[in-house]
């Protein structure tokens, strides 16, 4: 009887983990799986979930987050399992469960407002409680379950909440605090500054932080975007203090903790100012906007350490993402129980990998700070070195055996059209180290638009085994021309040419109304400009548009180009730190875009030539020349069949 019994409560219980199931199960996004089967009666956003707020007289609890989110993950664990917690959301709100990452317009609009109300930038898990109709009166990222010094828990938090739903004068006075903050509009200072290559050189060098090299002095984020600005002032203004800076940061990104010392790739950002400390997760579009920025320094410098990172990080993906020569979108942070768990080695693992290897002491000298431990008594790699020390690589498959016992994080399985067009644009420029990488990024285009592309329409996301669903967003469509841009400068197919011209109308169409563009074509979500995270979709797509209209020759495109450089103006010099990928379309706009012309046979034969070119806009376009002619969109400055002639022209271009 004792052992019927038993064996019955073990089954009780194992099965209790499944019993909850609600709305979010019929779902493809795999952070919205996540939580299908929690106690909360979690539901989408759709108009049915407000509709029942209505009928219900509850407010909205909206939970904002994506599937390799750290701090997601605790607060589901902490309160989203728990029956408790559960049970008082469901008494007194509606809940709605948002993958950030399917609809990445709502999420930017939350996050905006969070940001205008608390005067600091917000994260994941971003929560809101808002009335039926929208009108927000509790704002806020993580909420651990209890109080904390730092944070109200949701044992208090959701009853007080309840009862100030219900007392429509004190409810009032929230809604109209937090919007007012949202909507008070900054008084605009007139900038004596003009936008200027001077101007936002000054600016960068003020910005730049020379103790740990980067930008801030608190967590540290690659912004490619910024990284890459920093790199075009250099190359145009001649700087020697702005090259060595660019240089430094490629460097220090790559031999301290950001990057994955043992398998390859970059870390989402690290928790400290001094690159030491990741946060664990591997995302597809920083491993795709770093990529290109580590191939240009190669083509710089000539650095072998640059180019073994591409190839490194490449491998990576490929092991790690690729699916049917596409790729999925993230890993992450947790894993073996434990945050880092499979990325970090203990100090045994360490002596291990160094066995046999004639260099170990100049190892252990390289990597000494983390070698005593730096992250839980455990040890993520850091180089405290300017280089990679003598017997790395055999070091570096050591731990790679060392890594193949333990088991990899989760992987979230979405195929992300504008992240998928990044790593696509990421691997043609890879061509410049091995021409493989071109033909690869030739399988995922097409790829990509079997998949995506369904009655000349572009959509946004899927997952293996499932038709796109939701159509496609502006950051698909710049990133997406961005890739075919880069197919036609490796080609030299017009049909590519014709399709990137074909998608920006398309865009304009959807996205570009009275005069300003937008994120989505429903919820009038403005487009953002901030780079933090990844490139901003319609910086990305304003540089599209200036690239068109050079290679295509296009006053209409020139002018529309300027127009929406012109509504961001203010902005721009306001914001500057936080925009620098619409500081790199404006001075492409202003300093002008080379197009460098000649035959088919002539561009192949010296791609990689072309590609050492320093200066930073400079595009290549196929035309039945012998000779090769660099222009401007309104004339032709240099002629010559010796390319080594127009490159000087080009390298001392000055509009």
């Amino acid at each position: 009887m004792k052992i019927i019994f038993v064996t019955l409560f073990l089954i009780v219980s194992l099965s209790n983990a499944q019993i909850f199931t609600n709305e979010l199960i019929n779902e493809t996004s795999p952070y919205l799986q996540q939580h299908a089967h929690n106690p909360v009666d979690w539901m989408t956003w759709h108009k049915e979930a407000f509709e029942r707020a209505k009928k219900e007289n509850k407010p909205i609890f909206l939970s904002i987050g994506y599937s390799t989110c750290h701090w997601c993950h605790v607060m589901e664990k902490e309160s989203f399992t728990n029956e408790k917690t559960a049970a008082l959301l469901n008494k007194y709100f509606i809940s709605i469960k948002v993958d950030k990452e399917e609809m990445p317009q709502l999420d930017i609009y939350y996050q905006n407002i969070y940001k205008k109300y608390k005067k600091h930038i917000g994260g994941w898990p971003l929560t809101v409680f808002m009335t039926p109709d929208k009108k927000i009166f509790y704002i806020t990222t993580y909420i651990p379950p209890h109080r904390e010094s730092y944070a109200e828990g949701f044992d208090t938090l959701l009853k007080r909440l309840h009862l100030l739903y219900e007392d429509k004068n004190a409810l009032s006075k929230e809604i109209f605090a937090i919007s007012n903050a949202i909507n008070l509009h900054p008084k605009s200072k007139k900038s004596k500054n003009i936008f200027s290559l001077k101007t936002v050189t000054r600016s960068m060098k003020k910005e730049y932080e020379p103790i740990y090299e980067g930008f801030g002095r608190g967590k540290k984020f690659p912004q490619a975007a910024k990284v890459n600005l920093l790199g075009n002032l250099a190359q145009l203004s001649h700087d020697a203090e702005l090259k060595k800076d660019y240089f430094a940061m490629l460097d220090v990104m790559v031999l301290r903790g950001l990057y994955d010392h043992a398998e390859g790739g970059f870390f989402r950002y690290t928790t400290d100012a001094a690159w030491e400390i990741p946060h664990f997760e591997k995302m597809l579009y920083n491993q795709a906007e770093l990529i290109p920025l580590y191939v240009r320094g190669y083509a710089l410098s000539g650095k072998k350490l640059y180019r073994d990172v591409v190839v490194e990080t490449l491998h990576m993906v490929e092991k790690r993402f690729k699916y049917n020569n596409l790729y999925f979108s993230a890993s992450d942070a947790d894993s073996m129980g434990e945050e880092g768990g499979y990325f970090t080695f203990t100090k045994k693992e360490i002596d291990k990998a160094l066995q046999n290897n004639p260099h170990a002491s100049e190892i252990k000298d390289a990597i000494a700070f983390s070698y005593e431990g730096n992250f839980h008594n455990k040890i993520h790699i850091n180089l405290e070195t300017q280089k990679r020390p003598k017997g790395f690589y055999a070091f570096q498959k050591a731990l790679q055996k060392i890594r193949a016992e333990k088991t990899y994080p989760f992987i979230d399985k979405k195929i992300n059209t504008a992240w998928n067009s990044m790593m696509i644009e990421a691997l043609y420029k890879a061509a410049y180290i091995n021409m493989k990488y071109a033909k690869q990024a030739d399988k995922s285009l097409e790829a990509l638009e079997l998949l995506m592309i369904k009655e000349r329409e572009l959509y946004h996301q899927t997952v293996p085994n499932h038709k796109p669903k939701q159509k496609g967003l502006l950051e698909d469509y710049a990133f997406f021309i961005g890739a075919l841009l880069a197919s036609y400068e490796n080609s030299y197919d017009d049909k590519r040419l014709l399709e990137a011209e074909y998608f920006l109308n398309r865009a304009k169409e959807k996205f570009y109304r009275d005069g300003r563009w937008y994120l989505s074509e429903d919820l009038g979500v403005k487009a953002d400009l901030n780079d933090k995270y990844y490139t901003s979709a319609v910086s990305k797509m304003i540089q599209n548009i200036i690239t068109v209209a050079a290679l295509k020759e296009s006053f209409r495109y020139e002018k529309f180009a300027k127009k929406s450089l012109d509504t961001f103006k203010v902005q721009l010099q306001r914001e500057l730190s936080l925009t620098p990928a619409l500081a790199s379309a404006s001075l492409m706009q202003k300093q002008g875009v080379v197009v460098l012309k000649s035959n088919y046979s002539n561009l192949m034969q010296n791609l990689r030539t072309i590609r050492e070119i320093k200066y930073p806009y400079v595009v290549t376009l196929k035309k039945n020349y012998n000779d090769f002619l660099a222009c401007t969109i309104r004339q032709c400055f240099s002629k010559d069949p010796k390319l080594k002639s127009v490159i000087s022209a080009i390298e001392s271009f000055e509009k």
